[in-house]
């Protein structure tokens, strides 16, 4: 994904300009020095940006912020290319007029791009932002949304500084810390977009502390003593993170040089970095909104709309309400009014505006995210934070719990052994030092609770002051201090300035086993930028022709592993990532032949894992990729579910499996008829086909595959081989590699029916409906409008008086087929939607009654089956829907079923429907003695039981597969 030479060239042809560009959730900063001037300083470079239609100026940050201008506004805006991007017909604004016009209309802003780079279950270099928009709004990748304001801080610059362009320029780009491998390339990725070439990642809390070395950089020494620690707390707009460093005695055969006449004493080396946590400023925005709309309706859930407004504008009554006075630390503001937009009608409670004081912010934010807690305490695995922004937040919204498990947790890491025998625990845990980070840490009331919250776990106790409290050290601007100390790390890479040792603090694993769950250990924590290692002790043996997929883990608390430790795998300390996965192809070779390779890792000069395998003879060697798609598109976490528990296929069931097929596919078969080898198989393999595991399934679909050209025998041939194969591979996603199994299914019979008999159309109709949930969008959308004819010809009013040559059996299987296909485009599922309510009171077509709710249901469901959740159509399409349902006096079981599908209470005010409509969707259900789980889905929410999860499928998944994949987004 990125070129693991990409810092070529930084030393041996420097720029003029070192620029440091912090790219934060809700506001970006660039520094740089000029390295022709001496003692150069570090210098802001304020970014050139629209505050209002017509109006640019350079601020010194620039908001994170993304705004689709209406048509009404574009005439000020085109031609301005120096700020605004896109075309002339579709011109979008960056920056403080984004931010601020969100304000008022939220449906065409994107925000928080950055928090979505690290969302693992969606993918993040599809358009999928605005997570929730007006019509006719682009939407943008996450990685285009973030390349966007990179691009537009290059133009800024480009402007300025018209003989040295910023591509030409080194750029330090800033990452959270806690950022895994694909997030931090995504992120590259991003800067690539934008055009920026030379660049090189620094971790921010590493820069905060290097814009305090910076600014203290003559008498820093003399602040800090051998043995300390640092903590470095960084809670930004989107993310918190920890980081620790310790300050040791420099070793006297390396003691770098600050100027000529000073030999720097001490060394610094940053041991630790925490958990990623989507955990900031955004939260507490969320949690403000939730108190603010309290207050205002009784406790009635706003409009979607209105609520975004809500939450924009209680970002700005934080930011009012948490500042103080630096004299005696009371609030600047005592309170602050927010007025709501109109939205149509009347709110609850009679009013559109709502008054927040301090005192309630600080009670809300102080006891929701910073309360007092124990140093031992650990944070909840259940959520309990805000979950409607579309993003996995950290399911604890207790910044203090996650701060001291981090300190307990990294007590040891970096301790001299003389520390680890002198001191206890609580005194290793304890931090000497904390340099404040990041936006939410400017408000001085957060900084001192967190600061008293320290001063509870250590003061009085192993030996410790009663009234001792950490340290702080005074740092720069927190909005500016990451881009200055990313602009000073560039000065340290040319030798000049005190660099801080830092190894990579997270170490890498390769699952080996399920039973019981084991990992080795690929790259220890303690590795460096450009460190190499293989596993030649340990290879592995692979199949040729088929896709081998490596289940990859990480952990930023075992950092004591070496290469090629076992260590069993636990979900408190080991982290999973995207699989890593190839597909090894050697000419001459057949497919079923295996080969044993050696796995090669290593960690780029950019601080990216690298990954090969190799055979042993060392001529052939693959590079591995992560897969970025979204888990909800591949098989994530394939290696965590039942299904791949039920212990490894017998390899005497796969050859009795096989030896049947090829008695009806084999070049010389014939002996088992197509419509007797169901029979046959639960006969001989002594197990009923409720019975078949999944990798009994997976291996009858491969030789399935490897029998292709006996399904030409006959058209019997052709319907029994494809419906088989569906069988075998449904629902097309669980277990690995399963992606890649439902890409060779489509090339081998995507528009290469042999036979034109209706069994064969229909089969194959049956197949792409099993397998619909390992798709592409674009596959979908191929499918449907295949079959988007005949059924239009049913469906459409204004055609079905043409006639149709459809039959009814043939309807069922086109409805069933398009029900199942998630991913299609929202205004094709409304316009199927209103067909559908249509057809059903058509006399001709009541034996399709049952076919026809059950795909309403599918496609109005609030939670899809393996989609993602931008795929749900718009509530207010669900609600009308669900009104002429409730008018219909249809009186068959799949009425229950479309009727809890559309209404199924999520806990998202975006999907879920008004109270006084659920509440007639529960009394209909009772009426119609609906099971009890049925309406508490509709009522309360819940998860489906596996017979629900049947009906809504419309068969049952293989055994041990799971329905709703917990890699879905959060509600």
């Amino acid at each position: 994904m990125n070129d693991p030479h990409a810092t070529d060239g930084f030393e041996d042809l420097p720029s003029r300009y070192i620029v440091g560009i912090d790219l934060g959730t809700t506001n970006c900063a660039v520094a740089f020095v000029d390295t022709e001037q001496a003692d150069a300083p570090i210098r802001i470079f304020p970014v050139e940006q629209w505050v209002d239609f017509g109006t640019s100026e350079k601020r010194n940050l620039l908001p994170s912020f993304h705004y689709q201008p209406l048509p009404s506004e574009l005439t000020s805006l085109q031609g301005a290319g120096a700020l605004a991007s896109g075309s002339e017909a579709m011109v979008t604004v960056v920056g403080a007029l984004a931010r601020d016009r969100g304000l008022q209309l939220p449906g065409r802003q994107i925000s928080s791009a950055k928090s979505w780079l690290s969302h693992s279950s969606v993918d993040r270099q599809s358009p999928i932002l605005p997570w929730q928009c007006d019509e006719g709004v682009e939407k943008l990748s996450p990685v285009e949304a973030s390349a966007r304001y990179l691009a537009q801080i290059k133009r800024a610059w480009n402007r300025t500084f018209k003989s040295h362009p910023l591509d030409e320029q080194e750029v330090m780009l800033t990452l959270p810390a806690s950022f895994d491998q694909v997030a931090r390339q995504l992120t590259i990725e991003a800067a690539k977009q934008a055009g920026l070439a030379r660049i090189l990642p620094i971790e921010e809390p590493q820069a905060a502390f290097y814009a305090w070395l910076s600014r203290n950089s003559e008498k820093w020494e003399s602040l800090v003593q051998v043995g300390q620690t640092i903590l470095v707390c960084d809670i930004g707009g989107g993310t918190t993170d920890f980081t620790l460093i310790r300050v040791r005695e420099s070793a006297s055969s390396e003691l770098p040089q600050i100027n000529e006449l000073h030999q720097q004493r001490f060394s610094l080396h940053r041991v630790a970095v925490g958990q990623h946590l989507i955990l900031g400023g955004d939260n507490i925005d969320l949690a403000l909104a939730k108190f603010a709309e309290r207050k205002l309706t009784g406790g009635k859930s706003l409009p979607p709309r209105s609520w975004d407004a809500l939450r924009q504008a209680c970002r700005v009554a934080k930011e009012t309400l948490l500042a103080t006075k630096h004299d005696n630390k009371t609030p600047i503001n005592d309170s602050f009014t927010i007025h709501l937009p109109g939205t149509g009608s009347k709110l609850i409670g009679g009013g559109n505006q709502v008054e927040i004081t301090a005192s309630e912010i600080a009670a809300t934010v102080l006891e929701g995210f910073f309360p007092y807690c124990d140093v031992q305490a650990s944070p909840m695995g259940e959520q309990t934070g805000f979950q409607e922004f579309g993003l996995p937040f950290a399911a604890d919204p207790r910044v203090t719990s996650h701060l001291a498990s981090f300190l307990w947790n990294h007590r040891r890491d970096g301790r001299t052994d003389e520390a680890l025998q002198s001191m206890d625990d609580l005194q290793l845990a304890r931090p000497d030092w904390i340099l404040f980070n990041g936006g939410v840490m400017t408000s001085e009331l957060l900084s001192q609770r967190l600061l008293d919250v320290i001063a509870s776990w250590f003061a009085g106790s192993s030996g410790i002051a009663a009234d001792w409290r950490a340290g702080v050290l005074d740092g720069e601007s927190l909005d500016l201090a990451v881009a200055i100390g990313a602009a000073y790390f560039g000065k340290v890479r040319r030798g000049e300035g005190v660099q801080i040792e830092a190894k990579l603090a997270c170490s890498y694993y390769l699952q080996t086993s399920s039973n019981p769950p084991q990992a080795i250990c690929i790259v220890p924590g303690s590795a460096s930028l450009g460190d190499n290692f293989e596993l030649d002790q340990q290879p592995l043996e692979l199949a040729i022709g088929e896709p081998v997929q490596f289940p990859l883990l990480y952990s930023t608390t075992r950092l004591a592993d070496r290469v090629s430790e076992s260590v069993p795998i636990d979900d408190e300390h080991l982290v999973r990532l995207p699989p890593i996965r190839t597909v090894l192809d050697l000419a001459g070779r057949k497919r079923r032949d295996r080969l044993p390779v050696i796995i090669a890792t290593e960690l780029t000069q950019i601080g990216t894992l690298q990954m090969w395998c190799r055979d042993t003879t060392g001529k052939h060697r693959w590079k591995l990729e992560f897969d970025v798609r979204g888990s909800t598109q591949t098989d994530f976490e394939a290696n965590e579910l039942s299904a791949n528990n039920l212990g490894i296929l017998d390899e005497q069931v796969e050859a009795t499996a096989r030896n049947v097929l090829q008695r009806t596919f084999g070049e010389t078969g014939g002996e088992v008829p197509p419509a007797k080898l169901m029979s046959t198989l639960t006969e001989e393999l002594h197990l009923s086909r409720s019975n078949w595991t999944p990798s009994l399934l997976r291996a009858m679909w491969q030789a399935l595959m490897e029998m292709n050209a006996g399904r030409r025998k006959s058209a019997a041939h052709e319907a029994r081989w494809l419906n088989l194969l569906g069988y075998s591979l449904r629902p097309g996603y669980g277990l690995a590699a399963d992606d890649w199994r439902v890409a060779e299914t489509w090339r081998a019979v995507h528009g290469k029916l042999a036979f034109a008999a209706p069994s064969s159309r229909n089969e194959s109709l049956i197949l792409w409906r099993r397998i619909a949930g390992g798709f592409t969008a674009g596959q979908q959308l191929t499918v449907y409008q295949q079959i988007a004819g005949p059924l239009r010809a049913v469906l459409d009013p204004t055609k079905r008086s043409k006639g149709s040559g459809t039959s009814p059996h043939e309807l069922i299987e086109l409805l069933r087929l398009v029900g199942s296909l998630e991913l299609l485009p929202k205004s094709e599922k409304h316009a199927l939607g209103d067909w559908l309510l249509d057809l059903i009171d058509v006399k001709k077509w009541t034996p399709c009654q049952p076919a026809i709710l059950w795909t309403l249901g599918r496609i109005g469901t609030r939670f899809p089956a393996y989609g993602p959740l931008n795929v749900v159509v718009d509530v207010h399409v669900a609600t009308a829907w669900i009104e002429q349902l409730l008018g219909k006096k249809v009186d068959i079981e799949n009425m229950t079923l479309a009727l809890m599908l559309c209404a199924r209470r999520v806990h998202d005010r975006y999907r879920d429907i008004a109270d006084d409509l659920r509440d007639q969707v529960t009394c209909r259900l009772e009426e119609r003695n609906a099971p009890e789980h049925v309406i508490e889905l509709v009522r309360n929410g819940g998860r489906l039981k596996s017979e629900e999860a049947t009906q809504m499928l419309g068969e049952s998944l293989p055994l041990g597969l799971q329905f709703q994949r917990q890699t879905q987004l959060v509600d």
